[in-house]
């Protein structure tokens, strides 16, 4: 039944048009307008430095060095970004150089850190859950993963392209429509590759991809030309083909809980820039020439 006073002014709105029925809607519900939704910028999302990087008290950072360790999850088959080298049985890359240096502005020393082993689907999750600090995995900003996680500012691009065995005679991704393309769970490439008209076929590891196409069973991979590069250093029968399709701008994934987290290691990124760090990395992974660094971009 309605309220009395709500009544009324509808029977007075049914009687006297105009006037009563604007009456009537001062006690009706006010409709909920919808709030345009601000536009997504990748690679200028993540949040400005406050100061150099700092351990202050109460911060989410200075939780860590209570704990003692920073916790990152990592790619242990991704050459050369994280790997697992077993001939002195330490994780390393360039990703791992990222977070021996985060370490170390915590605790003042770069080892203090637990490096967990995950997949790319494994990678949003794990922040989510509190399972890692920080993901340092190639992964790139977009503005889908934007709204689950929180990104710093891109410390690498990368582009997609295509490896093929030698005696291929694809050039581009588009030459492999209906063949079996491989890239891994979690990725954009499976995206790419669908869009293309290829079959995806999804795997954990890169690795996994590339036993694949040894045998036969893949006409391809697809993923971040850095990535392929990877696995052709361990396979010389392979090539890459074409020239890059996508924009691929990597970030370190932190949760939307830990703002201060976003800017600390910002503002690593930002001092790794600045005194040559970032660039001894490139040189000692990915090899010269060396670029300059990708430049920090924040909200404004």
């Amino acid at each position: 039944m309605l309220p009395s006073v709500l009544l009324v002014a509808a029977m007075t709105a049914w009687a006297v048009p105009g006037s009563a029925a604007v009456a009537a809607r001062q006690y009706l519900p006010a409709r909920a307008v919808a709030q345009p939704t601000p536009p997504c910028h990748p690679t200028a999302s993540s949040l400005r430095p406050t100061s150099p990087p700092r351990v202050t008290q109460g911060s989410f950072m200075a939780k860590i060095r209570a704990r003692g360790r920073l916790i990152a999850g990592v790619s242990q088959s991704t050459y050369p970004f994280g790997f697992f080298n077993p001939l002195d049985g330490r994780t390393e890359g360039f990703d791992i150089d990222i977070v021996h240096a985060i370490a170390k502005a915590i605790f003042g020393n770069p080892n203090q850190v637990e490096f967990k082993a995950i997949s790319d689907d494994q990678r949003i999750p794990e922040v989510w859950s509190g399972g890692v600090d920080i993901v340092a995995h190639t992964m790139t900003i977009n503005c889908l993963r934007l709204e689950k996680v929180d990104f710093s500012t891109v410390y690498f691009e990368a582009g997609a392209q295509v490896l093929v065995l030698k005696n291929s005679r694809v050039k581009h991704l588009k030459d492999l429509r209906r063949k079996k393309v491989c890239a891994t769970l979690g990725s954009d490439s499976l995206g790419y590759i669908k869009a293309a008209g290829a079959i995806p076929v999804p795997v954990t590891n890169f690795t996994d991809c590339l036993v694949l196409l040894q045998q036969g069973d893949v006409a391809a991979i697809s993923t971040d030309n850095n990535i392929l590069a990877g696995l052709k250093a361990q396979d010389p029968w392979t090539k890459i083909v074409g020239s890059a399709f996508t924009s691929e701008p990597y970030g370190l994934a932190i949760s939307k809980m830990h703002p201060d987290f976003v800017r600390f290691v910002n503002a690593v990124l930002q001092q790794m820039r600045a005194d040559g760090q970032w660039a001894a990395t490139y040189r000692h992974w990915v090899g010269t020439p060396v670029p300059a660094p990708p430049p920090a971009k924040y909200k404004a």
